[in-house]
């Protein structure tokens, strides 16, 4: 007889089996491990991407051609990069990784997570100002002094967490170099990722947020009234690499293809800049 327990990452529930009767429990634990590792090596096993929040729309549109094609399944799991480099760091299963900024990547590579050979800045981005569709007060010139508090009124300003979303933090030291941001950080209400902070404003929660530019093209409930100065935040940068966790003998094809022509005119689409040179798959 065992006992299972379950433990959740990133939404996957894994099930860890306790044994009671130690010999006959861990036998079947083994041989049950076994089966799951040549499913695994597979030609058609599936391919387990951790993503930021913001590249849900493309990544989608990417992975379902690529299966179609392929006949491989593509399971994405979607959320603040600096939640997901942390559920890599306690082994939550997962073949790559995609983060919205440069220091989680690295946080996760100073784990030894990656393979340091495959990673590749992939993707750039443009910081924007959103208002609820319904917004009259027109367009908001970013630049310094701006006032952002007095147009915010008694409202909350939608953002990511300053101290962990990539999002946020971009967001705060752009606030920062315009001078804005001992006049708005009281008003503050900090989302678990930028899609959050962007529901806020599109629900009219918030009358104004921060998000990337591709995120407000992304819903119809939001209009960009303002973008950032490019120098006014660390530039926009969207690492990937594989894991050495990797477990689907598809994790590179589909990292290839990420890097394709194919994919590079899917993300232009949606509003990103592609950084990576094209892999030609």
């Amino acid at each position: 007889m065992s006992i299972i327990t379950r433990r959740i990452f990133g939404g996957v529930a894994i099930a860890i089996a306790i044994a009671a009767q130690p010999f006959a429990a861990l036998a079947e634990v083994a041989n049950a491990a076994a089966g799951s590792g040549a499913a695994r090596a597979d030609a058609k096993a599936p391919v387990v991407v951790f993503a930021a929040a913001s590249l849900k729309n493309a990544l989608d549109a990417i992975a379902k051609d690529w299966t179609r094609e392929s006949g491989v399944e593509v399971k994405a799991s979607y959320a603040a990069s600096s939640a997901l480099a942390k559920q890599i760091e306690q082994a939550a299963p997962a073949d790559l990784f995609i983060s919205a900024d440069v220091p989680w990547m690295d946080y996760v590579a100073q784990k030894d997570l990656i393979v340091p050979a495959t990673r590749v800045d992939l993707l750039g981005n443009r910081l924007v100002l959103v208002a609820s569709k319904d917004w009259s007060k027109g367009d908001v010139e970013l630049k310094s002094g701006v006032d952002l508090a007095a147009l915010l009124g008694d409202g909350r300003f939608a953002m990511g967490e300053v101290s962990s979303v990539p999002a946020g933090k971009y967001g705060k030291a752009a606030l920062e170099k315009l001078g804005i941001w001992p006049s708005v950080s009281g008003k503050v209400a900090g989302a678990e990722n930028v899609r959050a902070a962007l529901a806020l404003v599109a629900r009219g929660e918030a009358p104004l947020g921060i998000v990337y530019k591709t995120d407000a093209a992304a819903d119809k409930g939001v209009k960009v009234v303002g973008t950032f100065p490019a120098d006014s935040h660390p530039p926009i940068i969207y690492p990937m690499a594989k894991l050495k966790s990797a477990t689907s003998s598809n994790a590179d094809a589909f990292l290839n293809r990420l890097s394709s022509a194919g994919a590079k005119k899917t993300f232009e689409e949606a509003g990103f800049t592609v950084i990576a040179p094209p892999s030609g798959s």
